[in-house]
């Protein structure tokens, strides 16, 4: 493709209407969570503003954890917009984590990888110190989030993960206009692109995306658990009919959610 056709082909937003509505009620709802009693907000992970992670308890004893990463092309949106994918998981015992990390241009794309890296570290760390059980972690993220949660995979603390509508091949967005913003030359992005390093491993995936999507979005999701299946290890490649790349995060608010479903069964 072409410049202009890969940016078509990647502008989630302009593909939904009312994103800007969807960011805006996650963002309503994500105060509401980080209100609620028992929130640990703002640990920090890394020297960086954006490097805190904030955790929600179950109540749960001996809990599994997920930990979940923002979208928004590694330039866009907060955590703190996000706090309401823990509602699901948390209605059914499973407590929660969300990272922030440095958004681009502030660093670059190996800095963000790394952030996210570091993160995962910190929680592994320290989150059974804060009194959170962490019988098994799971990585999810949505879009940029995905992409940054299937670069963590290789943490050997990680059992599974729930990656949702990302990007797992960075090179047609190193070729599109959303590379202005993350400066990404050719080597970077092949050495950041999940799909061109993967290996052997325990970490049981559920790569999911919206079946109405943009078609790049549902082939890199596709393309990426194919490999994983190939590479001999355990994924699981569910669609989400009629959703689309802002929708389908619905699913993980609700407690009776598709997602929600995916990461009980991921920790199951």
């Amino acid at each position: 493709m072409d410049r202009e056709t890969l940016d078509r082909a990647y502008n989630n937003a302009g593909a939904v209407a009312d994103s800007q509505q969807w960011l805006a009620g996650w963002r309503e709802l994500g105060a509401t969570r980080r209100a609620m009693p028992g929130a640990v907000l703002d640990q920090a992970y890394g020297p960086r503003e954006r490097n805190r992670i904030d955790l929600f308890p179950s109540g749960a004893k001996d809990a599994p954890l997920m930990l979940f990463f923002h979208g928004g092309y590694w330039q866009r949106n907060a955590k703190e917009g996000f706090a309401c994918m823990a509602d699901g998981p948390l209605a059914h015992g499973i407590d929660v984590a969300l990272a922030g990390y440095t958004l681009c241009p502030d660093a670059t794309m190996t800095e963000v990888v790394a952030e996210a890296q570091a993160a995962v570290a910190w929680l592994v760390a320290n989150a059974r110190g804060l009194g959170f059980g962490m019988r098994t972690l799971v990585l999810s993220g949505w879009s940029a989030g995905g992409h940054l949660a299937a670069s963590c995979a290789t943490n050997p603390a990680v059992d599974a993960a729930l990656l949702i509508s990302g990007v797992y091949d960075l090179a047609p967005v190193q070729a599109g206009g959303l590379n202005d913003a993350l400066r990404m030359d050719p080597a970077e992005a092949e050495r950041l692109s999940p799909m061109r390093h993967i290996a052997p491993s325990r970490v049981r995936f559920t790569v999911t995306w919206g079946g109405d999507e943009l078609p790049e979005l549902r082939r890199q999701s596709a393309d990426y658990a194919a490999a994983w299946v190939a590479a001999g290890n355990a994924a699981e490649a569910p669609p989400v009919p009629g959703a689309n790349h802002f929708s389908i995060l619905d699913e993980l608010v609700r407690a009776d959610g598709v997602l929600t479903r995916a990461v009980v069964s991921l920790v199951g």
